[in-house]
């Protein structure tokens, strides 16, 4: 995964956590306040009705449905039909259990120390509630019932409420609806005797009784199921825009290094004249593309030392070597030498005519490496390039028992005949010293990637031992022989295939070996077309 995308999803993980953090926590800060809210609106309808319920005589008919008005709208007085009208949207229920005061309450339920104690004291409780339980919007069949453990939290609570999320069955609806509750353990005065001669439904003491005022949640949840799809949207389209951002910003701030990339990978040995841009950011990145200047400044200065001695120590070698071989050959012409003498002249010749070669070589290599190696660009045949060379090296071939052939298809390409020729030259000297018997010298068209589009490719097949996998690549370092002993009896020095790469890379090619221990090699040079002419059949001879 390249840094650009690191970066990208680590921002961008980055943010959907903080968006997920500002999510939730909007939505709790939502909901509290909601539901705070609504427990005040629950408090001021618990004032209203208990002082409702205390001044009207509506306590004695709370458990008559509102809707029985519609048909006998005698059963109901006119104080039920307006506290239905003074509480619409919410629940009441009111339960006494006037045996009891509050400190008596409590003392009983701490005295219930064992399970059964504990369950006759909520039974004789809940008989109580049961028989004195009047309800406004609250089916009668299903009232608000609070469980052992929520009545036992209500005597205990020092304020005497408790607040809970309740499902409550309304008249005429199948389902419950959840619910807001607030249930109060209070004492409520008793009411004197009004005008039209109804006392006190709660007797002549003031007893406690248990308020229950509840109203629906709908709307605290729907308002958060919306604020939760509005958090949801924003959560998936603020992503994809930071993510979308953070590529493209990451794009632009790498793209400097991303051309300093590109440059060094152009460099090489031919090129380090060249230097990568320095980006005038004033951060790592202009730092590192000094650092890699400075560094392609000295590799350049070694380079050119390297050349230069490798150049000069060439010239300087030739004149000793040809002055050698030339008295050499001369005491062998005007001298008498006796048999071993002659023989030691010889071998003084074709040491000096080896150190010739070699010394060639190196300054064909030093050419090479400082880019002034040059070439004569010319069209050139495919199959009659090599059937050219098939027919120079023929006599050697036979020397050896070898069968050397050309064939393949003609291809017409642009390069250096001269220099090709060596190239090609060199493989089949490699594979007539490797013992092959029989050589195929192929040509064909080809798509290349590597030449950056239409090519020839010109092998040289061979059916010598083969060459193990691993020395491949390392054929073409200087003076790398894969057989010394065998390699310097016949003349190598293993620089043949390195002058033979540093040709092809001229020409924009490539060259490589491909080879199986037992079966065989297979010398491939890849070149590019070049600029060659359309030609008709009568202009390929």
């Amino acid at each position: 995964m390249t840094l650009r995308w690191r970066l990208t999803l680590f921002y961008t993980a980055l943010l959907a956590l903080l968006l997920t953090s500002v999510g939730v926590t909007t939505l709790y800060l939502m909901r509290s306040s909601l539901i705070g809210g609504l427990d005040n609106e629950l408090r001021g309808t618990y004032t209203q009705f208990t002082t409702y319920v205390q001044s009207t005589r509506v306590a004695n008919e709370l458990s008559l449905p509102l809707d029985a008005a519609r048909n006998d709208p005698g059963q109901v007085s006119d104080s039920l039909m307006l506290a239905r009208y003074q509480f619409p949207n919410s629940s009441l229920a009111l339960e006494q259990i006037d045996v009891y005061d509050r400190q008596t309450l409590l003392d009983s339920l701490n005295r219930a120390r064992t399970p059964e104690e504990r369950a006759a004291l909520l039974s004789t409780l809940e008989a109580l509630r049961n028989a004195s339980r009047r309800s406004l919007g609250v089916d009668t069949q299903q009232p608000i019932s609070l469980s052992g453990d929520e009545l036992a939290a209500l005597i205990r609570s020092s304020s005497g409420q408790l607040f809970l999320n309740h499902l409550v069955h309304e008249p005429y609806r199948a389902a419950p609806t959840l619910m807001r509750l607030m249930v109060v353990l209070t004492p409520l005065p008793q009411v004197p005797a009004g005008s039209d001669g109804v006392g006190s439904v709660f007797g002549p003491n003031d007893g406690l009784s248990i308020v229950y005022v509840a109203r629906s949640l709908s709307t605290v949840q729907d308002t958060l199921s919306k604020l939760q799809n509005v958090i949801l949207l924003l959560f998936v389209v603020g992503l994809i825009t930071a993510g979308s951002g953070a590529y493209v910003l990451a794009g632009q701030a790498l793209q400097p290094l991303r051309r300093v990339q590109r440059a060094a990978e152009r460099i090489g040995g031919q090129t380090l004249t060249e230097r990568v841009p320095v980006p005038q950011t004033g951060d790592e990145v202009e730092s590192l593309a000094m650092a890699l200047n400075a560094m392609l400044g000295r590799l350049e200065d070694s380079f050119d030392a390297q050349r230069r001695f490798t150049s000069d120590a060439s010239h300087e070698l030739r004149t000793p070597v040809t002055a050698i071989s030339g008295h050499a050959g001369y005491l062998l012409r005007r001298t008498n030498p006796t048999e071993q003498q002659q023989e030691s002249l010889k071998i003084i010749q074709s040491e000096s005519a080896r150190l010739t070669n070699l010394i060639a070589s190196l300054l064909q290599l030093a050419r090479s490496d400082s880019g002034a190696l040059l070439l004569s660009r010319e069209p050139i045949f495919a199959t009659l390039l090599l059937s050219d060379i098939a027919r120079e090296l023929a006599p050697l071939a036979q020397a050896q028992h070898t069968t050397l052939s050309a064939a393949g298809q003609e291809v017409a390409f642009e390069g250096d005949p001269d220099r090709l020729k060596q190239v090609i030259i060199n493989l089949v000297s490699n594979a007539l010293k490797a013992g092959a018997q029989t050589i195929t010298l192929d040509s064909h068209a080809a798509n290349s990637a590597a030449v950056g589009g239409p090519a020839v490719r010109l092998s040289v097949h061979d059916d010598g031992p083969g060459i193990p996998a691993d020395q491949l690549e390392r054929l073409f370092d200087r003076f790398y022989r894969l057989e010394d002993s065998r390699s310097r009896d016949q003349g190598g020095a293993g620089l043949g295939l390195s002058i033979a790469r540093g040709i092809v890379d001229a020409h924009g090619g490539r060259i490589w070996l491909e080879s199986e221990v037992g079966r065989g090699t297979t010398a491939h040079v890849e070149l590019p077309i070049g600029n060659v002419p359309v030609l008709d059949e009568d202009d390929v001879p």
